[in-house]
């Protein structure tokens, strides 16, 4: 029999049959598009996930050291970089990390691990100011100032607070004095045919203009100033180190020394870094780090904020004074 031929019966079957070969192909297609869909939300949740979860260590929601320990140990608090108001070695950042410290029932000792040039002397003084009422509120647990590279003017301010001060033979220390620096534009002003034109309502209101000529009036002034924060660094020094420093006549000139020399000096006190001492001074080897960690939202807001600042308040060029 020829296809043409074909019985109405075998022409239904063969029909059935496609159609069941469709249906099937068809239910194939939409369970694998739902697989498909199923992987592809899956895949979606978990980048949302993994997003999320960056978004809340950035924001300091999660990850966050929650001031809690098991065990004897030492605490740590670092204090790296310039001293200043806005950077992590601000005196709110490094005073909040060793309150924290002290308040810890396990802590056995608290270590200040600094590693910085100096800065400005009111953030210097109120972190020494700060370490001296915790030693006195904690007088069975003791603090010790551990130098890495260099621990000079502001952040030797700090240091000379500790019970001792342990510093590497290669460290940098000291340069007890103070400066305020500028530049002056006068004479490039002049060579380029620029006029300055500054209006003030209050005789001193200029003081140390760059682009004025350097009037001896106020540089004497300027330089009375320094003096007397130079006094006030010269105090402290003292008191935190008392019969222990040698003093000679470039002791508080702003030269700085080795880790090595400035115990010869009665600047520091003894070799050794943070490991060494939690081991071998505090006897709790255990070191757990204190230092608060600025989040996302945190360092936004503040670099806002002193951008801000800045662009509303001209202070004319003139800079702070700085131990450092």
């Amino acid at each position: 029999m020829t296809d043409d031929q074909q019985t109405p019966g075998n022409t239904s079957q063969r029909d059935n049959w496609e159609r069941d070969v469709i249906r099937k192909l068809a239910e194939t297609a939409l369970t694998e598009q739902r697989k498909a869909r199923r992987w592809g939300i899956l895949f979606k949740s978990l980048t949302f996930v993994y997003l999320f979860a960056l978004l809340f260590i950035g924001l300091g929601w999660i990850g966050a050291r929650e001031g809690v320990t098991t065990g004897k140990h030492t605490a740590m608090v670092t204090l790296t970089g310039v001293i200043d108001s806005d950077g992590p070695a601000s005196a709110d950042n490094v005073t909040a990390g060793l309150r924290d410290a002290f308040d810890d029932k396990n802590t056995q000792g608290v270590i200040l691990r600094i590693n910085s040039p100096g800065g400005s002397p009111v953030q210097a003084d109120a972190i020494n100011g700060e370490i001296r009422r915790l030693r006195g509120k904690h007088p069975e647990t003791p603090l010790y100032a551990v130098v890495d590279d260099i621990c000079a003017s502001g952040g030797y301010y700090v240091a000379v607070a500790a019970d001792r001060i342990f510093v590497s033979k290669a460290s940098i220390v000291g340069s007890v004095g103070v400066l305020m620096d500028g530049f002056g534009f006068t004479g490039t002003m002049e060579k380029l045919g620029v006029e300055r034109r500054l209006l003030t309502a209050g005789e001193n209101k200029g003081f140390l203009d760059p682009f004025s000529p350097m009037e001896a009036k106020q540089k004497q002034y300027a330089q009375r100033m320094l003096g007397e924060i130079h006094q006030q660094f010269i105090k402290v020094v003292r008191e935190g180190r008392g019969k222990r420093l040698k003093e000679d006549g470039d002791t508080f000139s702003g030269l700085v020394w080795t880790g090595e020399r400035s115990i010869e000096l009665g600047l520091a006190d003894a070799l050794g870094d943070a490991a060494y001492v939690a081991r071998e001074v505090i006897k709790a080897e255990k070191i757990v780090d204190f230092t608060p960690r600025e989040n996302l939202a945190e360092r936004f807001a503040k670099r806002f904020g002193a951008a801000t600042a800045e662009a509303l308040v001209r202070l004319g060029g003139v800079s702070a004074p700085r131990v450092r």
